[in-house]
C-alpha cells in the first residue's frame, strides 16, 4: 500500500531537534542553526523521514523561544535567515523534509503588536489579544489559570484591564476571534513555506481560542482525568477547562490553515493537543481531510508504563480517529525521558522495547533528540535550573531542563562534544558514555539498534501504513495486528522484566520476521519472549483468520 508521494507524512518519523542543545557551532555554548546543519548527516544515518525544528524566532527567551517576538526573524543566538536556508538546502539533498514550531496562541510581550496593543483601547492593535475589564472589585474576570502557576490575568495600568496569558505572564494570547489576527498569522505562515519549509509543528494548537463570554471553568469532579501532563502539584490540574481552551472556532481556524498549506505541494501540520479529553480533541482536529494532517497528545507522555495503559491509549485513539491520523511521542522537550520516567534508566533491553513500541504504532512517531541514544533525564541542579515553570515548583516539580541538556556527540571531549564553551545547561556525567561516538561503531548498541531497526520499517508496509487492531492478551504482554493489502503482520510486546511464553493456536503458517535485531523465537506454536522481549511475524490469510478468532491465548511465565 503505497501513499501519495504529498503525503510522505503517513507513517514517518520526525526526529525533533531542540536547538539550544543540539550543536553548538559558534562556541557560544548554545546550540545553532549552523549546529544543526553540521550533525545532519548523522540524523539522516538513523533513517528517519523528517525533522522538527523547535522554535528558533527571534525572542527574548524567557520561555526559550516559545515566546515569539518577530515571527519572520531568527533569533541572533541562532544565526540568520541565510543560516536557517542553508539548513533546509542540506536536509532537503539528505532526502529529509523539514518541520518547523510554529506557535500560534500567543507572543512575547515584547513583540510589536503587544506593545502596540497594551498602550490603549482604541489603538490598530488593540483587540489583537484578549483583554477584559475587572469585576466590580478589580479582580481577574474568572478563575482561569496558568499553566505555569498562578492565575491566567495579568494587569495592565494603561488600559485598566487584564489581558489573558495561558502559560508566562510574559506570553499574552492571540485573540483569534479577530480575524485581523488570523490574517497576519497565516501571512508569516506564508512567509516560511515560500521558503521551501515542508511544514510546522503547531504547539498548544488548542489553545488558540478562548470562550468570549469567558465563563468560569468548572472544579474537576471526584474520578474525572486532569489535563493530561500536568502534575498534581500544579492547581492546573483541577479545573476542567471547558472554556479556557478547545473552542469550535479553533476549528474554522485550522480549516484556514489546511486550506493555505494545501497551496503547496506536499506540506504537512502536526498540532500539539493537550485537555481533559485530548484523545478526542486530536481526532476532531485530523478529520475531514480539511484540518490538521496529524496532532498528538500527552497520553503516552505521562508516568503510566503498563500494557494495561498503553492498550487502553491505542485503543481509544483508534476508536476516536476514524479518518484522521495520530502522532506518537514516548518523549520531547517538556517532559523528563521515557527511560526515566517510566523508571528503567540504564536498562539497555527496555530502551530497545520502548523502540519497537513507538514504531509499531499506527500513525507517525515522533523521536526525541538523545532517546535513540537511551539518555536519561539528567539531573540539573537548582543554581543551574534555567526553566520558569521547574523554578516556580521546585522542588515537587523539577521543570523541564533535565530533558534539554546538552545532546552528547564525543565521550572524552570538553562538554561531551556539543561546544567549545560552558554550555547554557550541564552536561550530565551519566550520558558520556552513552555519546554518540561511542556507539557509533558498536554493532550491539542503543544507537545502532535504532538504525537497524528504522531501516528495516522502511521495508515493512504493515507497520507505516496498515490498520491496527489491539489483540486480547493478559499482562504484561501488548500485541498488535497490523494489516494492510500487501502484508498481514502480528506484533508481541512482553513490557514486563521477566521472560514470558505465549502459546499460539495453528501458528504453522506464522513466519518470524527478521531483519529487526529482536531475538524472540517461534518453537511448535510456543512464542518465547526474553525480558522485554518484541516478536514480529508475518501471517497468511489461513493465519490471520485464526488471530481474529481469539486464536491467542494468554501468556505465562518461564525461564
Amino acid at each position: 500500500m503505497a501513499t501519495a508521494k504529498n503525503e510522505w507524512w503517513r507513517g514517518a518519523v520526525i526526529y525533533q531537534i531542540y536547538p539550544r542543545s543540539f550543536h553548538d557551532a559558534s562556541g557560544d555554548g548554545l546550540g545553532d542553526l549552523a549546529g544543526i546543519s553540521e550533525k545532519l548527516d548523522y540524523v539522516a544515518s538513523l533513517g528517519v523521514d523528517a525533522i522538527w525544528i523547535s522554535p528558533f524566532y527571534k525572542s527574548p527567551m524567557r520561555d526559550f523561544g516559545y515566546d515569539v517576538a518577530d515571527y519572520r526573524a531568527v533569533d541572533p543566538i541562532f544565526g540568520t535567515l541565510d543560516d536557517f536556508q542553508h539548513l533546509l538546502e542540506k536536509a532537503h539533498r539528505l532526502s529529509l523534509k523539514v518541520l518547523i514550531d510554529l506557535v500560534l496562541s500567543h507572543t512575547s510581550d515584547e513583540h510589536d503588536w503587544f506593545t502596540q496593543s497594551r498602550q490603549s483601547r482604541d489603538n490598530a492593535k488593540a483587540d489583537w489579544y484578549v483583554w477584559a475589564d475587572p469585576k466590580t472589585d478589580g479582580t481577574p474576570p474568572n478563575n482561569w489559570l496558568s499553566i505555569f502557576g498562578g492565575g491566567a490575568w495579568a494587569w495592565e495600568p494603561r488600559r485598566r484591564q487584564y489581558y489573558l496569558h495561558n502559560f508566562l505572564t510574559c506570553q499574552p494570547d492571540l485573540n483569534l476571534h479577530n480575524k485581523a489576527v488570523q490574517d497576519q498569522l497565516l501571512s508569516d505562515a506564508a512567509f516560511w513555506l515560500d521558503m521551501g519549509v515542508d511544514g510546522f509543528r503547531l504547539d498548544a494548537v488548542n489553545f488558540c481560542t478562548h470562550d468570549p463570554q469567558l465563563r468560569d471553568n468548572p472544579p474537576l469532579k471526584p474520578g474525572e482525568r486532569p489535563t493530561d501532563g500536568v502534575p498534581l502539584d500544579n492547581p492546573y490540574a483541577y479545573q476542567r477547562h471547558l472554556y479556557d481552551k478547545t473552542q469550535p472556532e479553533t476549528v474554522h481556524f485550522l480549516k484556514r490553515l489546511r486550506a493555505l498549506t494545501d497551496r503547496y505541494n506536499a506540506r504537512a501540520t502536526m498540532g500539539e493537543v493537550s485537555g481533559d479529553d485530548s484523545l478526542t480533541i486530536a481526532a476532531d482536529y485530523t478529520r475531514s481531510g480539511d484540518r490538521l494532517n496529524m496532532a498528538y497528545t500527552f497520553n503516552l507522555l505521562t508516568q503510566t508504563f503498563t500494557a494495561e495503559h498503553l492498550r487502553d491509549v491505542v485503543e481509544e485513539m483508534e476508536a476516536q480517529i476514524d479518518d484522521g491520523w495520530a502522532s506518537w511521542a514516548f518523549s520531547n522537550h517538556d517532559v523528563a525521558r521515557a527511560v526515566s520516567r517510566w523508571g528503567n534508566p540504564g536498562d539497555g533491553e527496555f530502551a530497545r522495547l520502548l523502540m519497537a513500541l513507538l514504531f509499531s504504532l499506527r500513525g507517525t512517531a515522533c523521536l526525541y533528540q538523545g532517546e535513540e541514544l537511551g539518555l536519561a533525564e539528567a539531573e540539573v541542579p537548582f543554581e543551574r535550573l534555567q526553566d520558569p515553570y521547574g523554578k516556580a515548583f521546585w522542588p515537587e516539580y523539577k521543570g523541564r531542563d533535565g530533558c534539554r541538556t546538552p545532546m552528547p556527540w564525543q565521550g572524552s571531549a570538553d562538554h561531551a562534544g556539543f561546544s567549545t564553551a560552558e554550555p547554557w545547561l550541564p552536561v550530565d556525567p551519566s550520558h558520556l558514555e552513552l555519546a554518540v561516538d561511542r556507539q557509533d561503531h558498536l554493532p550491539g548498541s542503543l544507537l545502532n539498534a535504532y538504525r537497524g531497526f528504522l531501516h528495516w520499517r522502511r521495508t515493512q508496509p504493515a507497520l507505516r501504513f496498515g490498520s491496527l487492531t489491539v489483540k486480547e492478551s493478559e499482562a504484561p504482554l501488548l500485541i498488535f495486528e497490523r494489516r494492510c493489502p500487501e502484508q498481514k503482520m502480528l506484533a508481541v510486546f512482553n513490557c514486563g522484566p521477566e521472560p514470558r511464553d505465549l502459546q499460539l493456536e495453528d501458528s504453522q503458517d506464522l513466519k518470524a520476521l527478521d531483519g529487526h535485531g529482536f531475538t524472540a523465537a517461534l518453537e511448535n506454536g510456543t512464542l518465547r519472549l526474553p525480558r522485554y522481549g518484541v516478536f514480529f511475524g508475518g501471517m497468511n490469510n489461513e493465519v490471520q483468520q485464526e488471530v481474529s478468532g481469539n486464536g491467542i491465548e494468554g501468556g505465562t511465565n518461564h525461564g
